[in-house]
This record gives structure tokens, sequence and C-alpha cells, in this order.
């Protein structure tokens, strides 16, 4: 089940879409969903969170808590609005395009799919624009 959180003002307007097309892209894997939970937030809360578990100072778009097993995702995705918005703003692309992105790249990391080397961040790229090749809004 694919759940989602809001902890500041913003909301999907489309969460039965979203949902059904990280289905297809988890399907299309090879993986189902077991229980995953995205918690859309803004920077101060996402910055406490990297600091507090994971020892990083900066800010982030996404931290993500995998409870994976085998083929069978779950976990925590969390998702600052701020940082997409300012992303998108750098990378010239709408805020709904960089949201997906980012919504899809945290299920790609329960995948396995890495972003560490330059080389695994290209792999991640090409499931990013793979998955959001699959998205119909």
């Amino acid at each position: 089940m694919i759940l989602f959180n809001y902890v500041n003002d913003f909301s999907l307007q489309n969460e039965e879409v979203i949902a059904n097309w990280i289905t297809k892209v988890l399907e299309v894997e090879g993986y189902e969903c077991d229980d995953v939970n995205y918690i859309f937030c803004d920077d101060e809360y996402l910055h406490e969170l990297n600091v507090k578990y994971l020892n990083h100072d900066t800010l982030t778009d996404i931290i993500s808590f995998d409870n994976s097993m085998e083929k069978k995702v779950a976990g925590d995705i969390f998702i600052s609005t701020e940082r997409v918005a300012e992303n998108a703003k750098s990378f010239n692309v709408s805020f709904n395009e960089e949201l997906s992105r980012v919504i899809i790249h945290g299920m790609l990391h329960f995948m396995g799919y890495k972003d560490k080397t330059e080389e695994e961040s290209r792999e991640m790229r090409t499931k990013e624009n793979e998955a959001i090749s699959l998205l119909n809004i």
C-alpha cells in the first residue's frame, strides 16, 4: 500500500494516479509494494531528519528509509517540497516534473538502485526517465 502524508501545506492533487504509476514502475522492475509512506515536508523538517539519522548537516530534497525485503518494497520516503521547488527552478523544469522524478527516485533506491558513483547516477537517471515516460497525468 502506498500512502501519502503531509506535514506542510502541500498536497498532491492526483494521489490515485501517482500511486498507480508507482505500482506500474514496480511491476515493470519485477517488484511488489508492501507498505510505503511518502511524507511531504519542508526544508526544516527534512534537515532535522538528515542531522538526526544520517549525521548530514545539509539540505536535501529526499531521504528514504528502506525496509524492503527481497522483491517487496517497504519504507518511508521524506520529500522536501521546498527543495523540489528550488531544484525545479535550477534545472529549468516544472515543479511537477521535478516532483515526479524525486518521487520515483526514492522508490528506485528501494529497488536497489544507487547514485553514489557517476556510473550509478547515470543508471539512476536512465531509470528515472524510463519511469517518467510511464506517467500519464
